[in-house]
């Protein structure tokens, strides 16, 4: 199903994520790779802020439009640890970048959640092509799962732990 090559970039946006754990934020990590396999940008989720755009798929999305032709963005590729939210799909398509390949999807993240209790989000989970229809998409990755939703339930336990009752 995954390539050696995809799994390497998915491996590393599992390691972003887990860097943005360890900083206290929620745990997504993406990597935007240029057709000819060069690594250009990488980045992981920022919203412990209080901005929630700060999901690493729209900062990836804005840096290729600064940085890269409409062709090379068109040849690009973003990997990325968990499907893109409609916010981040958006962005994509709007910045023309290529095709997506995520480890997790949003029905996986959405059950993981349930089954904490955690409350939904409040925007819909909505697949990457019912946001960006032209977009070619791969994922989730069986491989690496079970990884992706340990780190939720860390968050989440930490999260939950660390309020006063």
């Amino acid at each position: 199903m995954f390539d050696d090559i995809e799994l390497r970039h998915l491996r590393r946006c599992v390691e972003l994520a887990a860097e943005a754990l360890e900083k206290g934020d929620e745990p997504f990590g993406s990597v935007l790779v240029a057709a000819d396999g060069t690594v250009l940008a990488e980045d992981h989720n920022r919203v412990a802020g209080g901005d929630q755009t700060r999901h690493p798929e729209f900062e990836l999305a804005r840096w290729a439009a600064v940085n890269m032709t409409p062709e090379d963005r068109a040849k690009a590729t973003v990997f990325t640890s968990g499907e893109h939210c409609p916010m981040c799909s958006a962005a994509h398509g709007w910045v023309g970048l290529g095709r997506i390949v995520y480890a997790a999807s949003s029905a996986q993240l959405v059950d993981w959640l349930a089954e904490l209790g955690v409350a939904a989000a409040p925007v819909a989970p909505l697949p990457i092509q019912q946001v960006a229809p032209n977009v070619v998409v791969k994922g989730p990755a069986p491989e690496l799962a079970e990884e992706i939703r340990a780190l939720h339930h860390r968050f989440h336990e930490e999260r939950n732990t660390a309020r006063p009752t």
